[in-house]
């Protein structure tokens, strides 16, 4: 299909322009004009333009991208990353805080449903609005057995900071950096926040609040939203995908 029917269609389904985000979302890098293959990914870095070419990519999807509201000038890694995009002709596609917050395909809402939380309500972020998720299990769960699930889900151990109930029933779910909005999962009514990277800053409010935190990984957490919304190129114009996989282990 041609590029910019895709670049029309991606910015519509995932509303790329209604967010305040300090990514650049949608095309940052122009390819060719005719796609035949999608990549996705986490990150734009270079080892993932590598694998892009070898996999013969037209157009790459990324979660974070290669600019974030300043200016860069094109010299050292920058002027590599973007010379390897146009040496294969590969067109570069971000969405940030769209592909978390959407309710089909993004990260949280993705993992939400994995985890099986019904009677799902929108997390309100103070900064970013509502781009996660609160739910309910249907039946109330041990956090060892919420541990293993995550761990099933990323292919990773997760870190635990278990300072809630022997049960959990309500799960608050943040893909990526959101360790600074533990108490608000607490006053939303969570058992267990679910998100990617712990702070330091933050260690002591789970124990201190009284609840479970759950740190899935920062990269694990966002592999979700880039192969769902692969999958939903494939089901509606037919397009094979393949994910570039490069985990950071942060």
């Amino acid at each position: 299909m041609q590029r910019d029917e895709l670049v029309r269609w991606l910015d519509a389904y995932l509303n790329i322009r209604e967010f305040t985000d300090p990514s650049l979302n949608g095309l940052q890098v122009e390819g060719k004009a005719e796609v035949r293959r999608v990549g996705v990914a986490v990150d734009a870095a270079l080892a993932i333009f590598e694998q892009a070419a070898a996999a013969q990519v037209d157009f790459l999807i990324t979660h974070h991208g290669l600019f974030w509201g300043q200016p860069l000038a094109v010299v050292g890694p920058h002027k590599k990353r973007l010379e390897r995009l146009f040496s294969a002709g590969i067109s570069l596609y971000t969405a940030h805080l769209p592909l978390d917050a959407h309710p089909e395909v993004g990260n949280n809402a993705v993992m939400a449903r994995e985890l099986g939380l019904v009677a799902l309500e929108p997390f309100p972020h103070p900064k970013y609005g509502p781009i996660g998720w609160v739910g309910q299990l249907e039946t109330p769960r041990s956090i060892a057995e919420l541990e293993e699930q995550i761990g099933q889900m990323t292919g990773m151990q997760p870190l635990l900071h278990a300072g809630g109930p022997p049960l959990v029933r309500r799960v608050g779910v943040v893909s990526g950096g959101g360790a600074g909005e533990i108490a608000r999962a607490k006053a939303l009514g969570c058992d267990l926040y679910i998100t990617g990277e712990p702070a330091h800053a933050h260690y002591h409010e789970p124990f201190e609040l009284g609840i479970h935190v759950l740190y899935a990984g920062h990269y694990d957490s966002e592999t979700f939203g880039v192969k769902a919304l692969a999958a939903r190129l494939e089901e509606v114009f037919g397009l094979s995908w393949v994910f570039l996989e490069h985990p950071t282990g942060l």
